[in-house]
């Protein structure tokens, strides 16, 4: 399908029932391929997502979208469209939920005296900078709400459109406030299209992470996720082009393919890189104790074994070549502010 990551229809783990499709002998018009994007209103009640997972450094996290246009085909934050009784593939890129009422809703949790200040990670799951973003501009929304009441975030994105908000992240930065992390996978621009179809070209994110540092931003880049025997060779190149543009840290996690994003991710290896193929799956298996998905707290960002260890060698080396170990975190959570009455909220 046309600008999409995958082209399967895989089985929702909490249905009972299936969907195949089949050649009944009707030519297909190649317009009838493309697949069109649906917005619907999410009207959750929950804003923040609360997390206790050792293996990463927040608490809360904000995701103005459930669903991903970017079609990344190794997303892991696939499966959870399972949870909303769609699947986790062309279902997730293509039927976005919009949380219309989240700059309220966050406005209001700020607003209770139960609230103690500390940084949210917007993006925890999918990108708040989505193509839908240019519509929908919740994220932007958001930001003033952050704006107002002067509490810490962080942002994660894969696209060049977090430079149109540049505006309030260099007042937020003004009082240290906001961290920004650009995630580049590859500099290869043909890899990017067709494993990252929806997202900003790496140019156009070293674009971004320049843009960010020039207004005063505290930027780093992720290298994420790193494939072994795909992109790994590409670490010391992503994090000289980051380094050259502004970044100030860097970060790494290796590829995870839980429930129903290995076989999209192995569909997609097998259609788009059938020469590597078999030396991919064979470096995943190693870093995942003979397994394609390892979920043990500790081992599932990172990897183990030979291959793992290898990488997080070069990853270390290069860091610190390129000056990329200034730490993004230290965020200020004392300016925090509650307005005097919610009436005058959104006056």
């Amino acid at each position: 399908m046309k600008g999409r990551g995958t082209t399967l229809f895989v089985k929702n783990r909490f249905e009972q029932r299936e969907l195949e499709t089949f050649d009944d002998g009707w030519d297909m018009q190649e317009d009838d391929r493309s697949l069109q994007t649906r917005f619907y209103d999410d009207q959750t009640k929950t804003l923040l997502s609360k997390n206790d997972s050792p293996d990463l450094g927040f608490t809360y996290s904000l995701n103005p979208y459930r669903g991903c246009e970017h079609g990344c085909v190794y997303c892991y934050a696939r499966p959870s469209h399972e949870y909303l009784g769609m699947n986790a593939a062309a279902d997730f890129e293509s039927k976005i939920m919009v949380k219309r009422d989240a700059p309220r809703l966050l406005a209001e949790m700020f607003q209770k005296k139960s609230w103690e200040p500390e940084v949210i990670v917007v993006s925890g799951n999918t990108d708040c900078y989505q193509p839908a973003e240019r519509k929908f501009q919740i994220t932007r929304q958001c930001l003033e709400v952050f704006l107002r009441y002067k509490n810490p975030l962080g942002m994660i994105t894969k696209n060049f459109l977090v430079t149109r908000d540049v505006d309030i992240l260099s007042e937020l930065a003004k009082d240290d406030l906001v961290h920004v992390t650009v995630s580049i996978t590859t500099l290869d621009k043909e890899l990017t299209r067709t494993m990252e179809p929806r997202t900003s070209i790496s140019e156009r994110r070293l674009d971004a992470i320049e843009i960010l540092a020039k207004n005063g931003i505290r930027v780093g880049v992720n290298v994420a996720p790193i494939i072994p025997g795909l992109n790994d060779s590409e670490i010391p190149s992503v994090l000289k082009a980051a380094s050259e543009r502004g970044a100030v840290s860097a970060g790494m996690t290796v590829v995870r393919l839980p429930w129903a994003v290995e076989p999209i991710f192995l569909d997609w290896l097998k259609r788009e890189r059938p020469l590597q193929e078999s030396r991919v799956i064979a470096y995943i298996k190693d870093v995942r104790g003979g397994k394609m998905y390892q979920s043990k707290f500790g081992e599932r960002m990172r990897g183990n074994g030979p291959i793992a260890d290898s990488i997080r060698k070069m990853f270390k080396i290069y860091v610190a070549k390129y000056g990329l170990n200034k730490p993004l975190n230290h965020l200020r959570t004392d300016l925090f502010r509650r307005e005097e009455s919610q009436f005058s909220l959104f006056a």
